[in-house]
């Protein structure tokens, strides 16, 4: 009868599912472990440029004027152009390859951690210290997350030194205001790497298919 059929074939799919966890056959595709390190390192950009919005205007109060002044815009010294600049044409720079541009990041946000970490022992107020601490552990969390991104994607890490040049002292400002500026610098460098990286990251990941999940059958026989 219709009834008897319906039963029997509830039966049969109640016992289909009921042995689907003994199938060795729920395999995720690559772009599934890639799409997920993307979209995490976006996000971490957008937190981190949060983040990084309240750091600079406690830092740059803490340095006085001209500093915290909000139309105060010196010319970039020389001194600065250890720090790693995200000054690059925008043309250029979006028709470098995805592994280019995440090399690049990964060795920018490597050197201007490093930059921060001493900032981080220099300042004389406990309360930036521990802001500055909270951001470098962010920021290491992002060079991880890049890390992970071209790994995923089978990019190789950049190779050589990453840390700020030449011996530990070779790069201390001779006077106080050019050690203001130095900060300045690092802080204004790492807003515009931020943002520039929020949009690399937001192209990246719509390159990257979806996730797919395949079924594949591994069973003798199909």
């Amino acid at each position: 009868s219709q009834a008897c059929d319906s039963w029997g074939i509830f039966t049969f799919l109640c016992a289909a599912l009921c042995n689907l966890p003994a199938l060795p056959a729920l395999n995720c595709s690559e772009e599934l472990g890639a799409g997920q390190s993307i979209q995490q390192t976006y996000d971490l950009t957008r937190y981190l440029e949060h983040q990084l919005r309240t750091l600079a205007g406690t830092y740059l109060n803490y340095l006085g004027p001209p500093f915290n002044e909000p139309d105060f815009n010196p010319p970039r010294m020389a001194r600065a152009e250890r720090v790693p600049s995200a000054t690059v044409d925008l043309d250029l720079w979006r028709g470098l390859t995805d592994n280019a541009r995440l090399a690049a990041n990964y060795r920018a946000y490597s050197r201007l951690l490093c930059y921060l970490r001493v900032l981080d022992g220099q300042v004389g107020t406990a309360e930036l210290r521990h802001r500055l601490s909270h951001f470098c552990a962010s920021l290491q969390g992002l060079v991880l997350s890049i890390g992970g991104v071209m790994s995923s994607l089978g990019y190789p890490l950049p190779a050589g030194p990453v840390g700020p040049p030449g011996p530990p002292g070779a790069s201390a400002a001779p006077n106080d205001f050019l050690k203001k500026m130095d900060d300045f610098w690092l802080l204004k460098e790492l807003q515009t790497w931020l943002w520039r990286s929020a949009k690399d990251f937001n192209r990246l990941k719509k390159k990257v298919p979806p996730a797919v999940v395949t079924l594949r059958l591994e069973a003798r026989g199909f």
